[in-house]
């Protein structure tokens, strides 16, 4: 009698099963190797990731008024724009939620309000959420006191397992805020990376450039990683994501009340994007903005090179040799 209810209670399992591996819902392949059935669910964890993201001044359009008074850069009177290298992290870390299901991605950025830009252009290709740092107390900072506020903030969101960004922006060229959020947060970091190509048993395999070529690493997770401009380029903007979240703002740029959309904000808590000061952040006043930058600009020149002279060259002997002389005699060479 237990013999035929141990054999009735086998062919149910046994049904059940089949029924799920015809479904896709178990894989078939691991039970023919000496891996545990649930080793594909245990490899692609769930990530909490933070791109680190600016809005820079349109570098291709400087002017006599880039800069002020102060050395610090004149943003109104300038262009804005997601800074490139920081989109190509942005991708990287759209492919990482991709891979691993459960993942979210949100974009972290200091400015003023109108920075809350760069975190919807964020939402339009993918990412789920995002934070803008601003404050007057913010203003003015360098790259000590920016990696102070970012890393401050990093601390409220809490239990990031990824945080990436761009090599550099392109109005500071400087490549020193990741790895300065880096040492703050006692991190592990990655530079110069190309690709994540994957996040397995709580580590990061990414490629990275280096002089002479190319080489992949591993790091531990929790870890900052800066992207290359070089690596692949961020997706399109989603036409339905756009239409979802074109009226996102921070509290800071909310239409007032009884204009129109200002509804939109009771019935759809996402569209309201997460603003902090350096209170919210329990900042240190003497850290941020141009309080905690010792880096000073003193002056800024618009340099066009202009030829005096020009000489006319033939392909003779004597005209090469000559030219050859000039240039070892004037030490360009040689």
């Amino acid at each position: 009698m237990h013999k035929t209810a141990d054999v009735c209670t086998f062919r149910l399992f046994l049904c059940i099963f089949i029924w799920l591996c015809a479904q896709k819902v178990l894989p078939l392949q691991p039970i023919c190797k000496k891996d545990i059935i649930f080793t594909h669910y245990y490899n692609n964890m769930a990530l909490k990731i933070v791109v680190l993201a600016k809005q820079v001044p349109d570098t291709r359009n400087v002017g006599k008024d880039a800069m002020t008074a102060e050395g610090t850069v004149n943003r109104a009177a300038l262009p804005a724009i997601f800074n490139p290298e920081d989109l190509n992290a942005l991708e990287q870390a759209l492919r990482l939620k991709e891979q691993n299901p459960g993942s979210t991605v949100g974009i972290l950025t200091m400015g003023p309000p109108r920075a809350g830009e760069i975190i919807r252009q964020g939402l339009y290709r993918g990412a789920d959420t995002g934070w803008l740092l601003t404050d007057r107390l913010f203003a003015g900072a360098d790259t000590l006191a920016t990696s102070y506020a970012l890393a401050t903030a990093i601390k409220k969101i809490g239990d990031v397992d990824i945080v990436i960004g761009g090599r550099q922006a392109i109005d500071g060229d400087t490549a020193q805020v990741g790895p300065q959020v880096a040492q703050k947060l006692g991190l592990n970091q990655v530079t110069y990376a190309e690709e994540v190509l994957s996040v397995k048993d709580g580590k990061a395999t990414i490629k990275r450039v280096i002089d002479g070529g190319v080489e992949t690493v591993e790091a531990p997770l929790p870890v900052v990683i800066t992207v290359n401009g070089s690596a692949a380029p961020c997706r399109p903007q989603n036409a339905k994501l756009v239409m979802k979240y074109k009226r996102a703002t921070c509290p800071m740029e909310r239409p007032a009340e009884g204009t129109a959309y200002d509804y939109l904000y009771d019935e759809r808590p996402e569209l309201t994007l997460n603003q902090w000061s350096v209170a919210d952040v329990d900042g240190d006043v003497n850290q941020c903005g141009l309080s905690g930058s010792p880096t000073k600009v003193k002056a800024i020149k618009n340099i066009v090179f202009q030829a005096k002279e020009s000489k006319t060259l033939t392909a003779s002997d004597a005209d090469i040799e000559g030219m050859i002389k000039e240039l070892l005699d004037e030490k360009i060479i040689g």
